[in-house]
């Protein structure tokens, strides 16, 4: 009994313990580049994995990476990189090495004794970033489940102790191995995490169905590319937004009117590249939210030199949610960031125009018009969004509610 105990508090520590970053860690970040991918590319990534980073209080002082066919499977880089990284950190008091991709547990072990230095991967990173983040019963159990979901394949990778037998009454049957019975315990934990999820699904339905008959318009977009603040614009309502990845985890639903037209305008969790697969499943329940909207506004930060591959990340993301068939309306923010980092002061007049001409003719092209560009944080704009937004409620409303369309 005493050993299960023990046991036990080991998984509660291990997963209150996922909070590893500490307020201005210096961390070295790490990336393979591979056969698919070019060196740009695999930069862009790590830039983000910096920013993901100070999101979680960290301060990226170096990038490595190494060009290989495949990752190397004991230790992801070859053996002189990881030299290299171990010679850096122990010169430079490194506190964290990042990798950019998921790493087993062995990996994880095998690259931590190597360099003398605590190691984590780009999952186990969000997934910190995540804990840190959620507020509401909801989220705290998404994240505690997709905490486990992660530790589960790398349980013996992780702990050296658990090849051997383990021992005390009651705590494994016959032959099992102190490995199956931390494996045991973490499924069983698992199922209850999904079990208390299943619960709050069914009152968050509950709550979704007592809404009424309003059309329902969800915000969706790559993370950070200013939906919150949107959001605070159009619902003038107070949502925590800052200049931060995931800095919304719980959906925001609140009631909105233009012109005597009601809707339901709601606030999602970001999306990103690399988002970790167990993530995506713990969180569907909060993206149920964009599965039953009857629009979608598809926020995209267009001063981001990557928005296209960002685009590309939400539209994948939701066909797998199945959602990708509703009306789309693309909304380009950050107009404002987009001219500072574009038009320089000797650009005349002209150009600028000529410019953003050509911008707005190759989007309405690719989106069939549906698209509109703003600055949600200077207001710019945004008259035309509520006129479009209000057009595509009322012609939903026709179709869905036809015997409400002469109240509104």
């Amino acid at each position: 009994m005493a050993l299960l105990v023990l046991t036990l508090f080991k998984f509660y520590y291990l997963i209150d313990s996922k909070q590893k970053i500490k307020s201005e860690e210096k961390v070295v970040l790490v990336s393979v580049i591979q056969k698919n991918n070019t060196a740009e590319q695999v930069q862009e990534y790590l830039d983000e994995l910096a920013f993901l980073a100070e999101t979680a209080g960290a301060i990226a002082v170096k990038s490595f990476t190494q060009r290989l066919d495949r990752p190397d499977s004991r230790t992801f880089v070859g053996k002189g990189k990881l030299e290299e990284i171990g010679n850096y950190v122990a010169s430079k008091n490194i506190d964290l090495v990042i990798f950019d991709d998921e790493l087993t547990g062995s990996q994880l072990l095998n690259i931590s004794e190597a360099i003398k230095c605590t190691t984590i991967d780009r999952s186990d990173l969000i997934l910190d970033i995540f804990a840190r983040r959620a507020r509401t019963a909801q989220a705290k159990v998404q994240v505690e489940l997709a905490q486990y979901q992660y530790l589960l394949p790398r349980l013996k990778g992780m702990w050296k102790h658990l090849e051997r037998q383990g021992g005390g009454i009651g705590t494994r049957g016959p032959g099992e191995t102190e490995i199956e019975t931390d494996r045991r315990i973490v499924k069983d934990k698992i199922s209850l995490l999904r079990k208390r999820l299943g619960e709050i699904d069914k009152q968050s339905f509950t709550q979704r169905k007592e809404r009424g008959e309003f059309i329902r318009v969800s915000l969706v977009g790559y993370t950070n590319v200013g939906k919150s603040t949107l959001m605070n614009t159009l619902s003038k309502s107070d949502v925590f937004a800052e200049n931060k990845l995931f800095a919304t985890l719980d959906t925001t639903t609140r009631k909105v009117v233009f012109e005597n037209t009601p809707f339901l305008l709601s606030d999602t969790v970001g999306f990103i590249r690399k988002l970790p697969h167990h993530l995506v499943e713990s969180f569907k329940s909060t993206l149920d939210e964009v599965r039953e909207a009857d629009i979608l506004l598809h926020v995209v930060d267009i001063s981001h030199e990557q928005h296209e591959d960002q685009i590309g990340t939400v539209n994948k993301t939701l066909q797998e949610l199945k959602a990708f068939d509703k009306p789309i309306l693309t909304i380009f923010n950050k107009m404002d960031l987009y001219q500072k980092k574009n038009f320089d002061d000797w650009l005349s007049e002209e150009v600028r125009t000529d410019i953003l001409r050509e911008l707005h003719e190759k989007w309405n092209n690719i989106t069939e018009g549906n698209c509109v560009f703003i600055s949600a944080l200077e207001k710019t704009n945004l008259e035309e969004l509520r006129n479009v937004i209000l057009q595509k409620v009322r012609d939903m409303y026709t179709i869905r509610y036809p015997y409400k369309t002469m109240l509104y």
